[in-house]
C-alpha cells in the first residue's frame, strides 16, 4: 500500500515516528534524553504544538500531538531536529543525518483510537522487554497519566480527562486500559498507519478527511479494478 502524501491538520491528534538512520541509536546517556526532550519541549511551546503523550526510545520516538496549526508538527520536528543533531554531533565528534529520512505521521480519530495510540505509545518499553511496567519507564509519558509525576512536556488531551472527574479516578481508568495491553493486530494497525501516513479512524472519520482534503483516504482493494463483464454494463441503471 503506498505511502500518502503528508496530511495534517490543525486542532487534530497525529501519531509521530521519528527514527534513527538504520535503526541506530539518537540517544547514548541519559543525559542525552534529558536533553532531547527539553528541546522538543521548548521547540513544541514555540511551534504551538501540544504533546498528550510520548516514548523515547534508544533509536525512535513516538509522539501524540495536536498541532495550532497545520505545519506546526513539521515545523517542531524540523526545529527540533536541527538542534538536537547538532548538540549530539559535537557531543561525539561525528558528522551527518541521525535520522532515518523525514518522521512519519498519521491523523488519529480521537474519538475512537486517541486512548489505545496513547496506550500503544507508552507501553514501548515493556513490549521491548526494557521493564515490567510500563510507568517504570523514565523517558515516556505513562508515569504522568498514572499520577506519578507531573511531566511538563505533556498537555493531557481532552478524550484523558474525560476518562474521570477527579485525577484519582482517571489514573484508576487508565491504569485498567494499560493492563488490557494491546493485540497484535491493533499494534500493526498503529504502526503501518503512522509509517504509511493513512488516517487512523472510523469510516465516517475517514469520509470527513477525504471531503476536507479531497484526498481517497479509503483503504482500496490490491490489485486493479475488476473489469465489468458485458452482461454487467447490460444490466446496469443508466446514471442519474
Amino acid at each position: 500500500m503506498a505511502r500518502l502524501p503528508r496530511l495534517m491538520l490543525a486542532g487534530q491528534a497525529h501519531h509521530v515516528i521519528q527514527r534513527g538512520n538504520n535503526r541506530q541509536p539518537i540517544v547514548l546517556a541519559d543525559a542525552d534524553r534529558q536533553h532531547y526532550l527539553e528541546q522538543l519541549h521548548d521547540c513544541a511551546l514555540t511551534h504551538k504544538v501540544a504533546i498528550h503523550a510520548y516514548v523515547l526510545m534508544d533509536n525512535h520516538l513516538h509522539l501524540l500531538a495536536t498541532p495550532e496549526a497545520e505545519e506546526g508538527i513539521s515545523q517542531m520536528m524540523q526545529a527540533h531536529g536541527r538542534r538536537y543533531v547538532g548538540w549530539f554531533n559535537h557531543k561525539y565528534e561525528r558528522s551527518g543525518t541521525l535520522w532515518e529520512g523525514r518522521f512519519r505521521a498519521a491523523l488519529i480519530d480521537s474519538e475512537h483510537y486517541l486512548m489505545a495510540c496513547m496506550r500503544y505509545i507508552e507501553l514501548n518499553p515493556v513490549r521491548a522487554g526494557i521493564c515490567a511496567n510500563a510507568e517504570d519507564y523514565r523517558w515516556s509519558s505513562c508515569a504522568h497519566h498514572l499520577g506519578r509525576r507531573s511531566d511538563p512536556l505533556v498537555n493531557d488531551h481532552p478524550m484523558f480527562w474525560s476518562t474521570g472527574n477527579t485525577p484519582f479516578e482517571r489514573d484508576l481508568a487508565y491504569r485498567e486500559l494499560l493492563n488490557q495491553g494491546l493485540s497484535e493486530t491493533e499494534r500493526l494497525q498503529f504502526h503501518e498507519s503512522a509509517m504509511k501516513g493513512r488516517p487512523l479512524g472510523s469510516a465516517g472519520f475517514l469520509r470527513s478527511l477525504a471531503e476536507k482534503t479531497l484526498l481517497p483516504l479509503e483503504v482500496r482493494p490490491r490489485g486493479r479494478p475488476k473489469k465489468q463483464t458485458s452482461s454487467e454494463s447490460i444490466n446496469e441503471p443508466d446514471p442519474i
